[in-house]
């Protein structure tokens, strides 16, 4: 365990493994606990009629599928990062986790889901994910908010390749877009989840809010570096 730890803190500052394991554990917990606690509540359904005429593409799931490893990538990245800027990131992180749960728990919503009677491989995929995912916790998507602190994290970062700062963007757009055309999501979520990572990201730049994360995440930094040199 302590070698394998230590192979790890060699890619990952000891100061960046905490942040970036909480933020992942304190998702799976807003998503799932959320589900469990509103899952019989009524649920709003707020589908505009652009919505309604959006197709259904069920090819884009492997970009709503596949940005699981983009959103790994760049949080790796980011945990890379200086010290105060890992902080900044992922307490705007926890904070835009915590206004979700606001809202999974006091606004809950649903959406319709289309009718499949094919039986092509990409609509059997498609049954799969919603007989696996229902259909709530939708606004705001958090998809689409953290496809966007991925772009947000590594932007205008000197140590990361101008084409891949852009090109993160372009993914990020690509999963709005395969958010609402495999019918995820509304456009009133994926706009909601993009400001609610905006904002969310502006206040932990621009605030002291950091600080109390990085004294928490501070203790147990200490405890990874003691076990790794012990």
């Amino acid at each position: 365990m302590r070698k394998l730890l230590k192979k790890i803190t060699k890619i990952i500052p000891a100061y960046g493994l905490f942040p970036l394991i909480f933020s992942f554990l304190f998702n799976c917990l807003v998503y799932s606990g959320s589900k469990m606690v509103a899952g019989g509540w009524y649920h709003h359904n707020i589908e505009s009629s652009l919505d309604l005429k959006l197709p259904f593409v069920p090819e884009f799931l492997i970009i709503y599928f596949g940005c699981y490893l983009f959103w790994a990538l760049n949080y790796i990245l980011i945990a890379r990062q200086d010290r105060k800027s890992v902080y900044q990131f992922f307490t705007a992180d926890f904070l835009s986790r915590c206004v979700c749960l606001v809202f999974f728990l006091a606004f809950p919503t649903t959406n319709t889901r289309p009718v499949i009677t094919g039986r092509g491989f990409w609509n059997k995929a498609v049954l799969w994910l919603y007989s696996i995912d229902s259909a709530d916790n939708l606004f705001p998507s958090i998809h689409c908010l953290v496809s966007w602190f991925c772009y947000l994290g590594i932007r205008k970062r000197k140590e990361i390749p101008l084409w891949y700062q852009r090109t993160s963007m372009i993914i990020a757009f690509f999963v709005f877009v395969s958010t609402l055309l495999t019918k995820q999501h509304v456009i009133i979520d994926v706009i909601a989840g993009a400001v609610l990572a905006q904002i969310c990201f502006a206040i932990g730049k621009k605030t002291n809010l950091y600080k109390t994360y990085e004294k928490i995440g501070g203790s147990i930094e200490n405890r990874i570096i003691r076990f790794t040199e012990g």
